[in-house]
């Protein structure tokens, strides 16, 4: 996991651009070394052309001295043999080698006739009477000697009969390598330092706006609400985006908790001071006053236990589902409802009920039908008719309550499911959260509640479901 993103961009970043780096070196390394080893081998092709041309067609004693001579080296000397017409290997003795470069020491020549005799040995190739070996084919190639690699390169003059050897020794070409790599590595660590600082700065620049967007949350109070409005790059636009969406919602939802409990305080104050007068009254002995205490007890309870229902409804407290026969459900709640249909001589009439098949929760759809129909039975006066109808259709399920009571006013019908808004008859107890609670589990259940006043008089509700809903 993460723990820092601006710690893990510098790591990731610092390494990569450290193995970048490494392989740029390598790579550079290898390339200059072929480089390199080309340019020597065409400076030893040239070098033995010239030598070769300075000897003459058909050389004498003198001629291999002469050359002994001038490859002398201080303290170093080239050995003549006698294939070259010199009786002493050591006649030479009398020039003074001298020692031009200290890199001389590096370098090697030889000289051999056609049958691979030795005519003369260079200094480089004379260690511990130990000569550089007779070639054997032209060109070029890594030799040991002496325990080192040399390049070298072989070439046969037929016209003369000889065979001329050059050589470098590999710790020559090292050495280059070494001076050439050490000349670049102290520009490629300052370089390499620059881009960790400006990927570091880079880094802080980049990631400037979250920690802009921190601090606009942090220095937020639980009262303020408003927008994050700063300039984000793109990259955060769907963050910025996402949290403005959810202090919409959290607004929303904390202004709903407000408006409820206001609601929810004014609503249950007055069955309260009700119940309160009417105890007084009964104290006072006035014994009519008990049953109106007890018929405010029962509205005050009413109201508890649908404060309880909506509360659970948005906490968002989904029940198991299940398919489950919606006929079954209406047909319970309008036999458990017929009681309250007979105290007030209504007629409740369930007058098609098809069998309909849906996934939900069977006690929530229980409350969702029950506070339908009881929301009917109370706003239709005595001797009304609620009619209930259940049908099937290609595009879903359809249930309907119809009643013949006073309906709604069209302007207020947009606004009657709000909680704790009740219809203009005051003569009817309740506490304007019937509808609010079947709007809230017709969308936990994927229905839709529609109002409208019927024709006739009355209001009818219509709960939809599409086919086969889900939650």
């Amino acid at each position: 996991m993460i723990t820092s993103i601006r710690r893990y961009l510098f790591r990731t970043l610092a390494l990569t651009v450290a193995v970048l780096t490494l392989l740029v070196v390598t790579a550079a390394w290898l390339i200059s070394r072929h480089e390199l080893v080309e340019i020597l081998d065409a400076q030893l092709s040239i070098t033995a052309r010239g030598l070769m041309a300075s000897v003459p067609e058909h050389p004498k004693a003198d001629d291999y001295r002469r050359l002994a001579n001038w490859l002398d080296q201080d303290d170093r000397r080239s050995r003549l043999y006698s294939a070259a017409g010199v009786d002493d290997a050591n006649a030479h003795s009398d020039w003074p080698g001298r020692l031009f470069h200290h890199e001389e020491r590096k370098l090697g020549l030889g000289l051999w006739n056609a049958a691979q005799q030795p005519l003369l040995i260079g200094p480089g190739w004379q260690k511990a009477d130990n000569a550089m070996a007779a070639p054997r084919e032209e060109g070029l190639a890594w030799e040991q000697y002496a325990g080192h690699q040399w390049r070298v390169l072989s070439i046969f003059d037929e016209q003369r009969g000889i065979w001329i050897r050059l050589g470098i020794e590999q710790e020559f070409l090292d050495h280059i390598m070494m001076r050439i790599a050490a000349n670049h590595l102290w520009p490629m660590l300052l370089i390499l330092s620059l881009a960790l600082w400006w990927v570091l700065r880079l880094i802080r620049r980049s990631l400037t706006p979250i920690d802009q967007l921190s601090r606009q949350v942090e220095n937020r109070s639980a009262e303020t609400l408003q927008h994050i409005d700063v300039e984000m790059p793109r990259e955060l636009h769907g963050l910025q985006s996402a949290l403005n969406d959810f202090i919409q919602r959290l607004k929303q939802t904390l202004e709903r908790e407000r408006r409820f409990t206001a609601d929810a305080a004014h609503e249950m104050r007055t069955p309260l001071s009700v119940v309160k007068i009417h105890l007084d009254n009964a104290l006072a002995g006035e014994h009519d006053a008990l049953p109106k205490a007890r018929q405010g007890i029962e509205r005050l309870q009413r109201v508890v236990e649908q404060l309880l229902i909506l509360a659970r409804f948005d906490r968002q407290q989904f029940a198991e589902s299940q398919p489950m026969d919606l006929r079954a459900v209406v047909l319970d709640m309008a036999a458990e409802l017929w009681p309250l249909a007979q105290a007030r001589q209504q007629q409740l009439e369930v007058r098609q009920a098809m069998s309909a098949t849906i996934t939900a929760n069977t006690t929530e759809i229980g409350i969702l039908v029950r506070n339908l129909l009881d929301n009917a039975l109370r706003y239709t006066p005595e001797g009304g008719r609620i009619e209930v109808t259940l049908i099937t259709h290609q595009h879903g399920i359809t249930l309907s309550v119809t009643d013949n009571g006073p309906g709604i006013p069209e302007h207020r019908l947009p606004t009657i499911t709000d909680r704790f808004h009740r219809a203009s008859q005051q003569t009817t107890s309740g506490s304007g959260l019937g509808l609010s609670i079947v709007v809230a589990l017709a969308e936990r259940h994927a229905a839709t509640l529609s109002l409208s006043n019927a024709d006739q008089g009355g209001l009818v509700a219509t709960l939809e479901w599409p086919v086969s809903p889900r939650l």
